[in-house]
Order: structure tokens, then sequence, then C-alpha cells
């Protein structure tokens, strides 16, 4: 969708701002029904919600490729392959924790998974951009058609090695409290160019909202009812630093895949194939340091991966101001693209883990759907956040609007770093 920012905007009349909202909707309905597919796992089986999520997840596909305009391309591809993907992603690494109980193995086992995971995000660009030059953007989402198409099919032996449990109880209220307050954050967040004050109301909004679902959990456990998250998830003060690292590491791989993609495509001039072939070296950084994931994390501590992964991604960005603003030069990207690359590629891993192995199996649901909710957060506020900085001033300040959104994406990698710093040097086995 990113390197497709000019093809969709020109072909569905619509302007840049308007497939930002698209593709943070997309982030943001994921973010808001994670913590909800991960607890439906529990009641209707790993996967059964695995194949459910992947035949949305098409529907919507087939959806965008054919919609007339905008509003029908926000459906397909913003509701329903994001709810598609609440429903698969959460029972994935469910089926890890549960299949590889060890640290070193389970390490493994997130290690392909979060590596794959992260180059298809960064490799998108490129196989976005090759499918629409080629043919159309409206191929790209026939192209992920066939993708589910694959999976499905080879997912026909998925064991699933513990029963559904039809008879468990589902907080139907948490989960919509829970959604509606992250909607209404991250709505927030997009209307910060257009109107102040309503930006602000939605932001509070979202907020009380939030204050309510954790009274209503807090009500809940308190009268010997199940909520959609207990509040053990949170006490867990190793657990809690894992996700922070989680939601700025997705924030700041996505933030940069809107920028850098849209600043290259609206400022300078660039097709879609130009645009991707630009961002490989995100893909390649990724790839490079994922391939060393498994030796690195029988090296050296998880902390320590992680730290090295926020100070590696931090010179990335600082690379990217430095040598892109005044250059016209495209290659002035490349460098801080493959410093960013490989910075998230080495912390990806250690931060999924270190968050799922904080917990026994009696909470991997909870905590699985919490720990994607997250992290998708992360990459709707990283889109929202640093695509709203930038599409603000790029047609009348375009260099000042792409450095304003790189300090921004800058400042949120120290939040990063710092809470990576409070991480204890090994995680303790859960209780």
């Amino acid at each position: 969708m990113n390197v497709m920012i000019n093809d969709i905007s020109n072909d569905l009349d619509t302007t840049v701002q308007g497939v930002q909202t698209a593709i943070t909707l997309f982030l943001l309905v994921m973010a808001a029904l994670m913590i909800t597919g991960g607890k439906l796992t529990e009641r209707y089986g790993r996967k059964r919600c695995f194949i459910a999520g992947l035949v949305v997840y098409g529907i919507g596909a087939v959806l965008s490729a054919v919609s007339p305009g905008l509003g029908l391309l926000i459906v397909g591809n913003s509701i329903l392959e994001g709810v598609g993907t609440a429903l698969l992603i959460p029972p994935v690494y469910i089926l890890t924790t549960l299949l590889f109980t060890d640290i070193a193995s389970r390490a493994r086992a997130f290690g392909a998974i979060s590596a794959l995971g992260g180059i298809g995000a960064a490799a998108g660009p490129l196989v976005g951009g090759l499918i629409t030059s080629a043919i159309s953007w409206r191929a790209a989402f026939i192209f992920q058609v066939l993708i589910i198409a694959l999976i499905l099919w080879l997912s026909r032996r998925l064991q699933d090695p513990l029963p559904a449990d039809p008879a468990r109880s589902f907080d139907t209220g948490g989960a919509i409290l829970s959604a509606v307050g992250l909607v209404l954050i991250v709505m927030g967040i997009l209307a910060a160019d257009n109107n102040g004050w309503l930006m602000v109301a939605l932001i509070v909004a979202g907020a009380l909202v939030l204050a309510w679902f954790f009274r209503s959990v807090r009500v809940k456990e308190r009268t010997g009812q199940e909520p959609l998250l207990p509040t053990a998830l949170f006490r867990n003060h190793t657990s809690n630093l894992g996700l922070v690292t989680q939601n700025v590491q997705w924030l700041l791989l996505m933030g940069v895949s809107f920028v850098v993609p849209a600043y290259l495509q609206v400022v300078r001039g660039y097709d879609a194939l130009q645009t991707g072939v630009i961002f490989t070296a995100v893909t390649a950084g990724l790839l490079a340091s994922s391939l060393a994931a498994e030796r690195l994390a029988k090296r050296r501590a998880q902390r320590t991966l992680i730290l090295a992964g926020f100070m590696i991604t931090l010179v990335g960005i600082g690379a990217l101001l430095a040598m892109v603003i005044g250059s016209p030069s495209v290659w002035a990207f490349a460098p801080g693209l493959l410093l960013i690359g490989l910075g998230l590629g080495l912390m990806l891993t250690p931060s999924v883990n270190v968050v799922q192995s904080s917990f026994g199996e009696e909470l991997q649901g909870e905590i699985s759907g919490l720990s994607r909710s997250v992290s998708n957060l992360g990459s709707s506020l990283g889109t929202a956040i640093a695509g709203t900085v930038l599409v603000a001033g790029i047609t009348s300040t375009p260099g000042r609007s792409y450095a304003l959104a790189m300090i921004v994406l800058a400042a949120v990698g120290l939040v990063g770093l710092a809470a990576s710093l409070f991480l204890p040097r090994a995680v303790a086995p859960p209780k």
C-alpha cells in the first residue's frame, strides 16, 4: 500500500491523506481486535480461528481489488483484512509457545516467525512495486488472494495441541470498550492536521474509554467473572517493558515504511517499482540480522540484543536525516534504511520472546493477543503520527516535513531505548 499511494489516489480520485487513512485503519483494526482474537482461540480453537482469519482476509483482498472508490477499499483492506489478521495472528504465537517449551527452541521458532514477519513487512514495497508497475495496484490484492489460498492448502494438516472450550465465557463488553478506546486515540492523531480541538477531544475520549475498560476488568475479577484480560498480565515488570519495546519497534518500522515511500513518490516523483527497489535496503538489513538471530541469541542476552537494536536503528534514522536532506541522490537513503533494517531485525525476536516467556501456558492466549495488539497499535501509531507530520506539509515544505517526521520517529526510538535499559539481563521462568 505504501508504494501504491500515487497509483491508488489517482485511480480512485482520492488524496495521499485518504490512502494514509486506509493504511492506518487497517493497522488500527488489527490492534483493536487482536486481544479479542487471542481470547477467541480458547473458545473456538486455535486452528479454527486461524482458518477463519485467512478466509476473511481473502474476501477483503478481493473487495479491495475491485473497489471503485476509497470507501470500498476501506471496507475490504482496512476492515475485513484487519479483522482477518486479528483472527489469524494470535494462533500462530500461541501454537509456537505451546509446541516449543524450552527457551532455546522457542527462541528459534519466534526467530523464524519474527524474521519472516519483519522481512515480509519490509519486502512488501518491492513486491507491491513490481506488481503495480507491471500490471496494476489491483493485481497486488489478487496476489494476496493467491498467497492466502496457498496457506490454506498448507494448513490442512495443522494440529491444535489443546481442545477448544465452547463453554468458555467471553467478555463482549470488554472487547468493545478496548477496541473503541484504541480507535478513538488513533483517530485523534489522524485528525491532528485538520482540527486541533477534535484531536484533543478524540484522544481524551479514547483515554476515558480505556480507563472504563480497565475498571470493568477489575470489577469482573472481584466478582469472580472472567474478563477479556486478567490484571495479572500488567503486573509483570519484565513483560511490561517488553511490550513497550515491541510497540516502539513496529512504530519505527511502519513509520519509516510510510514516510520514505510517500516522500519518494509525492516529492521526488518515483514510481512504485523504483520506490520498492530503494526500500529493499531495509529488507536486506532485516534478512541479515534475522539470519544471525539464533547464533546471537546463544551468545548474548536478550536485553543486550534489544539495546543494540535500538541504538543501530537510531543511527539509521540519523543517517536518513543527515544524508537525505539537500542530496538529490536516491542512494542517500540506502545506508540509513539498511541500518534500520539491521537494528529492527536484531531486536524483534528477543522482544517477543521476553513477553511470551514471562507467562505460563494458562495465560498464553491472553498475552499473545495483548502482545500482538500492542505491536499493531505501534504500527498504526507509526503511520498515523509520522504520516500526519509528513502529509501536513508534503506539498508546501516537503524537506521540513520529512525532517520533522524523522525527528519524531527518533524521539520515540529513544523511549524504546530507555525501556530496554531496564530489562533484566535474564528472563526468569514463569511461576
